[in-house]
């Protein structure tokens, strides 16, 4: 009989990279969708422009490696890769600043530790990172939700916008950009403004920010289909949203009028996406399930300290690169024990 493959197993894999990876993609449109109705086509066009610098840096550092592009670049991580990071920036980000971010992301964060699995830190939270430290400005000027705005960008000033640099004629920054629902709580907070009042701005919805609060529905949907699938588990999702409600909800209760109803911190912001799509990467993560606890709720905790207390409001990338550094230590000590050792220890599932 003859096989396709020489060892085993011989049955084809259900999980290969490139399905996974086709999954997660399929997984995003949801919150994708979401993110161009009330933000514009900025997002289509960063999706667009990161998908194919990341595949060219891809190409060009294995060209380098002396190794064959085409099977790495078929298995869709960088376009996964390339995706996570387009969400996550502005839609009228500089286009140069969208080059530097994912030229980072791959070259120096994936290939420079020996390519795909072998990198440490997310590639995606990494680029992103460097550019809210290095360019602050222009990674907080969000364009106000389609439902607030009074002027909406049309695809031909969106591009105008990423690749010119300037906002359409007759307009100032001020009038087409705002800072996201997460910088405003944070400000006028240290203004000494009590929830209540800032809530009677026309910003929030039922929970967050409007139009937030639907982006991060759409994410779940996609979390809830990767869970469906099998293609990440529920330990570091449920982990990480625990945390944060726990830790959210003891400080509003102990003062709601300086701390926010815990839904804020759920629904505004990159915590639905963060915690099916960025802190589930498989390369970065911790694979133990105790791990994954661990993992997923000190993510949760350290979102709540860094919005509340630290200088970067949305805390998502921070938290879990991180818990990068930190998930070999947490693997190793959360081992499950091997079935028959002595103890009488029980094989985890």
């Amino acid at each position: 009989m003859a096989f396709p493959t020489l060892s085993s197993p011989h049955t084809a894999r259900p999980n290969e990279t490139r399905r996974v990876m086709a999954e997660v993609l399929l997984a995003l449109l949801p919150g994708i969708a979401a993110l161009v109705w009330y933000f514009g086509w900025g997002v289509v066009i960063n999706i667009a422009l990161a998908s194919a610098v990341a595949v060219a840096a891809e190409a060009a550092v294995l060209a380098l490696r002396g190794r064959p592009a085409l099977p790495a670049v078929s298995d869709l991580s960088t376009l996964v890769t390339a995706w996570l990071f387009a969400v996550s920036v502005p839609p009228t980000l500089p286009w140069w600043l969208t080059l530097v971010g994912i030229v980072f992301a791959v070259v120096v964060v994936k290939h420079l530790y020996g390519g795909m699995g072998q990198n440490p830190f997310n590639p995606a939270m990494a680029g992103y990172v460097l550019l809210l430290v290095s360019y602050p400005v222009q990674m907080t000027a969000w364009l106000p939700p389609s439902v607030l705005t009074e002027h909406p960008l049309t695809f031909s000033q969106s591009l105008a916008v990423i690749f010119q640099g300037a906002p359409p004629a007759g307009l100032a920054w001020d009038a087409i950009t705002q800072a996201t629902p997460l910088d405003v709580m944070r400000q006028k907070l240290g203004l000494s403004y009590t929830i209540a009042e800032i809530r009677q701005s026309p910003l929030w919805g039922d929970f967050g920010g409007r139009g937030w609060e639907w982006v991060g529905n759409w994410f779940l949907l996609g979390g809830v289909y990767l869970l469906w699938r099998r293609v990440i588990t529920w330990h570091i999702p449920a982990a990480m949203l625990g945390a944060l409600l726990f830790a959210a909800g003891v400080f509003w209760l102990v003062d709601p009028n300086t701390h926010p109803f815990p839904a804020f911190h759920l629904f505004t912001g990159g915590t639905i996406l963060g915690a099916f799509f960025i802190a589930t990467d498989p390369v970065t993560a911790c694979t133990t399930p105790r791990g994954q606890l661990v993992y997923g709720a000190a993510i949760g905790l350290l979102v709540y300290a860094i919005r509340s207390w630290g200088g970067y409001p949305d805390a998502v990338a921070f938290s879990v690169l991180l818990l990068n550094l930190a998930a070999p230590t947490i693997d190793n000590y959360t081992r499950p024990r091997v079935f028959g050792h002595a103890g009488g220890g029980q094989r985890e599932d």
